[in-house]
């Protein structure tokens, strides 16, 4: 995957927040204002930050968007994580075949075989998938405990 594309294409995370809309906006700050983030995780992750770029697949609308992406902002805030979002998407309900319209969603949902958000998908600096977290983390109790472990273990 070139990463450098991404870079270009995608936006931060902190700015895919600055850019929500109210009163999606005002659910996304009040998740990071509340989140205590484990720090000893934090720390771990820290180490291993600058390894590694996280893209994300997000919406406004989307209950699990709104718990996971402003904790992704901390995590990014407190160790340097490069973390990208791709934001918009919007269903299309009018559609058979698709499932995502496009625009406002951006093509790439395509390219990523995007079917469910958020979509988390974790890069090595190569360009090359090591993980993927879809719409909460599976394995871990946090978002941070189930990215330190998919990290750790390259």
């Amino acid at each position: 995957m070139d990463l450098s594309k991404i870079r270009r294409s995608a936006v931060t995370v902190d700015e895919y927040i600055d850019s929500l809309k109210e009163p999606f906006k005002k659910k996304f700050l009040a998740h990071m204002q509340t989140y205590q983030l484990q720090m000893q995780i934090v720390d771990q992750l820290k180490t291993r930050a600058n390894d590694f770029m996280i893209l994300v697949f997000s919406a406004s609308w989307c209950k699990d968007c709104s718990q996971y992406i402003p904790v992704l902002a901390l995590i990014a805030g407190r160790t340097g994580l490069d973390v990208r979002v791709f934001g918009g998407l919007k269903r299309d309900p009018l559609s058979h075949t698709s499932k995502w319209r496009i625009p406002p969603s951006p093509s790439e949902v395509l390219a990523f075989g995007v079917d469910r958000i958020p979509l988390i998908i974790i890069f090595d600096l190569n360009g090359r998938e090591i993980g993927r977290i879809v719409e909460s983390p599976k394995r871990y109790p946090t978002l941070e405990q189930e990215l330190y472990e998919i990290i750790r273990c390259q």
